[in-house]
């Protein structure tokens, strides 16, 4: 260890940070399990009628829009048929034509336009729920008659005004929330495989 850092000081960061993580999702447990559980039923009807999910966000969102899509595409436990599933943030050659010619508040709504139609669903993912290009698509995806989810932190954001269905991890530490996204992400994959695999 550093001069600076003793290991009692990691470890006593060390288990902070985990209890503060339990902490967050023992009332993301108790406060969010309907909103989740309307998710998940959100997903499954629009994958059942053949529809598609659209996923964006930005940074640690970026990320997470892309671990979601490969868990659907891919498989997460199972070999089961692939789920329809396109993350917004992937080509940079098209993210950066977007941001150039037009302006970085439009790069994902140029793609719902591309991508999306009616009976898919955008999941816009944002820790604050406050992320102008996410407000832009959802906004976009409603009007093209797309099923809009929100997932966010915090106090929810503008986000929540404008999803049709909103996820607001009760936290306003940005890692806390990342960490329940992904944790929400995966229950979510999880079910919509179980439900892949009965049809």
């Amino acid at each position: 260890m550093s001069a600076n850092i003793s290991r009692d000081s990691v470890r006593s960061a060390i288990e902070k940070q985990l209890l503060e993580s339990v902490r967050v999702k023992e009332q993301l447990l108790a406060e969010c399990s309907d909103s989740i559980a309307d998710m998940i039923e959100l997903l499954i009807e629009t994958v059942d009628r053949g529809g598609k999910i659209l996923l964006c966000g930005n940074g640690g969102s970026a990320a997470d829009a892309q671990h979601i899509e490969a868990e659907l595409v891919a498989r997460l436990k199972t070999e089961r048929r692939a789920i329809p599933a396109i993350a917004l943030t992937t080509n940079t050659s098209t993210l950066t034509a977007l941001a150039n010619d037009y302006d970085f508040s439009r790069i994902f709504v140029r793609q719902v336009e591309a991508f999306g139609a009616a009976g898919d669903v955008l999941i816009g993912i944002s820790t604050s729920g406050n992320s102008q290009n996410v407000i832009a698509a959802l906004k976009y995806a409603a009007q093209k008659g797309l099923k809009t989810v929100a997932l966010t932190g915090g106090d929810g954001g503008a986000m929540t005004a404008i999803a049709g269905l909103s996820v607001v991890v009760p936290s306003k530490n940005t890692q806390r929330i990342q960490e329940c996204h992904i944790a929400i992400a995966h229950i979510v994959c999880d079910l919509l495989e179980q439900s892949v695999m009965s049809h």
